[in-house]
């Protein structure tokens, strides 16, 4: 074991560092984050991948600066170092550290916007996307097919190469839809609709998980994204039609109590049931939805305006 107490140090970072590292590496598909299967998570990947270009530029700049003035101005016999007690400022050291930051945001904050906004659609406009009606329940997971005409629980089948568009609503505290491998997660909360979309290219099973603390179930507050062929999933909703039971209003009461529950199919559900559970809860959608919905009978112009108010807001 080395005698020299700053090489026994060096010895231990290298090795906690590598420790690390080999931890990290190791994890491999559970970072599952980095591993993406669709455009969405695909363009989130790039994101990442440049957030941590850029933040190693400046940690590697920052150490290395740090390095080299611990070692140039090292208190020795033959430093030959001007001595300069009058010196307060530089006016070019700080052009340089302002400037740098400002770059680096500039160029991270110019992808981000590009990016985000890129997203906003799908980009294969000549393909119709598959719309889902998601609902967050405690705890357990509420997939509404309103074309299909059929329901899941904790589970959702999806065709490989189609754009889905997830409508989403809680009926229970707020919560956050996320399927790692598929892109980023998006809030939902009671009273209010909110839009993702997402795809998946290749048939597999994934992973999603309510990414926001909702209580005593949480830790089991997961679902599964089934992505199989366009030909497989018309199939499947054949059967479930022709099989499955059908979710009533009153099935859909006991099922949001909450509770831990596995999976389950129905063959058929209430046409309105989303609509009236966003509306029940307030009636709030983002803006560009309520052109998508119909307001409940009864409900002045005026009420639905400030409603429309209300999700912007938000």
């Amino acid at each position: 074991m080395p005698r020299n107490p700053a090489r026994r140090r060096i010895i231990s970072t290298a090795a906690v560092v590598t420790g690390l590292l080999w931890l990290a590496t190791g994890c491999g598909p559970e970072y599952l984050v980095l591993h993406p299967v669709g455009p969405v998570g695909r363009q989130e990947l790039n994101l990442i991948v440049l957030s941590t270009i850029l933040v190693l530029v400046v940690i590697v700049t920052v150490f290395g600066l740090l390095f080299y003035v611990v070692w140039r101005y090292r208190d020795k016999p033959d430093n030959s170092a001007p001595y300069r007690p009058e010196w307060s400022e530089s006016r070019k050291l700080e052009i340089l550290w302002w400037a740098i930051p400002i770059v680096i945001v500039g160029i991270l904050g110019s992808f981000t916007v590009k990016t985000t906004y890129a997203l906003v659609r799908p980009p294969e406009q000549n393909v119709k996307p598959l719309t889902v009606q998601v609902v967050s329940l405690n705890w357990k997971w509420l997939f509404l097919y309103p074309d299909q005409h059929v329901a899941t629980v904790n589970y959702c089948e999806i065709p490989t190469g189609v754009p889905v568009q997830f409508e989403l609503t809680a009926d229970a505290p707020m919560n956050s839809f996320w399927v790692p491998q598929l892109g980023g997660q998006e809030y939902l909360m009671p009273g209010m609709a909110m839009q993702l979309w997402l795809q998946a290219d290749e048939p597999a099973t994934y992973y999603g998980h309510g990414a926001n603390f909702t209580g005593e179930g949480f830790a089991h507050d997961e679902f599964r994204v089934v992505a199989v062929p366009a030909s497989d999933f018309q199939e499947w909703t054949k059967q479930l039609q022709q099989s499955a039971p059908a979710l009533t209003q009153a099935g859909y009461e006991q099922l949001k109590k909450p509770g831990l529950m596995g999976t389950a199919s129905y063959g058929s559900f209430p046409p309105e049931l989303f609509k009236d559970i966003v509306w029940t809860d307030g009636g709030r959608y983002m803006p560009g939805m309520m052109d998508m919905v119909s307001k409940p009978a009864g409900m002045t112009n005026a009420a639905t305006g400030m409603n429309a108010m209300s999700g912007m807001g938000h």
